[in-house]
């Protein structure tokens, strides 16, 4: 393992929390950059990034969603010497009217240049694309559904082959310290796909909560966030955030978890029965 650190953008979410444990695990000297830690670093202070980019061995770059500012920092570290590079990009980033909306614009901004900055980059590059994270469940934007035991979403009856966060980070880790990775790109997703009904029921089993889903219209469901007290524009790319599993487009399985690690994705069962057992929902 090289003394030179490793550099994780997004230390505290819930993939760079995991890669940064499992890096400290192996013996790697870490640095966690973040706005208010040891190392600062804010997406919107060019003035912060030579501190945290300097000497480093590779980077995980966590991007600022709705930002165009990976390709900035990503030449940056090249001109300051990092080893290599991984990337958070997102599922649906080469998928034609994936997105819609608001939504579509900020993943176009953010992910479809951040992906062709890393690959311009001149470093070893390796791109992660994960589907949904079940960790939303239990540490997302779902998590105060569940609690309320109605999931009530636009998601019709679509289905999304949701991965667990703890395989993101395990194919992270592997593309930062070991060889074989650089030049690709690994879509990730869990071993099936689930409907919104069915997710319920295996959180409903494993925390013996009662957890339903309820689904809604987008315009049903834009409607309750604005009562809530959600800005119009908000609630809107919620919905539009939604819209591939409802319209049949995050139900396919990718083998880039297997490709990466040479074993199977985790299943919703095992995260579900995990994140129960530690008090996700308690």
């Amino acid at each position: 393992m090289t003394e030179q650190p490793i550099l994780v953008l997004g230390g505290t979410g819930k993939s760079g929390s995991r890669v940064a444990a499992r890096l400290r695990a192996r013996g790697a000297a870490v640095r966690v950059a973040s706005r208010s830690g040891e190392w600062r670093f804010d997406w919107n202070d060019r003035a912060t990034w030579d501190h945290v980019l300097d000497g480093v061995a590779a980077v995980y770059v966590v991007p600022l969603d709705g930002a165009v500012l990976t390709r900035p920092f990503v030449e940056r570290a090249a001109d300051l010497g990092a080893g290599r590079l991984v990337l958070l990009s997102g599922r649906g980033v080469d998928v034609p009217d994936y997105m819609v909306g608001d939504a579509a614009a900020d993943a176009g901004a953010t992910h479809v240049d951040g992906e062709s900055a890393v690959r311009d980059s001149g470093l070893p590059w390796t791109i992660v694309r994960p589907g949904w994270f079940a960790q939303n469940f239990s540490e997302g934007f779902f998590r105060d559904a569940v609690l309320a035991g109605e999931l009530r979403l636009p998601a019709g009856d679509g289905a999304a082959s949701f991965v667990d966060a703890e395989d993101i980070a395990d194919v992270v880790v592997a593309a930062l310290t070991e060889d074989g990775h650089a030049g690709r790109t690994y879509e990730l997703s869990g071993p099936r796909a689930l409907t919104m009904a069915e997710a319920a029921a295996e959180i409903s089993a494993a925390s013996g909560r009662t957890v339903r889903y309820v689904p809604l219209g987008p315009e049903e469901f834009v409607a309750e966030l604005v009562e809530q007290g959600w800005p119009v524009g908000e609630a809107k790319e919620y919905a539009d955030v939604v819209s591939p599993i409802r319209r049949g487009l995050d139900a396919y399985l990718s083998e880039g978890v297997r490709q990466a690690l040479g074993r199977d994705a985790r299943d919703f069962s095992a995260y579900a029965r995990s994140a129960a057992g530690t008090g996700a929902w308690d």
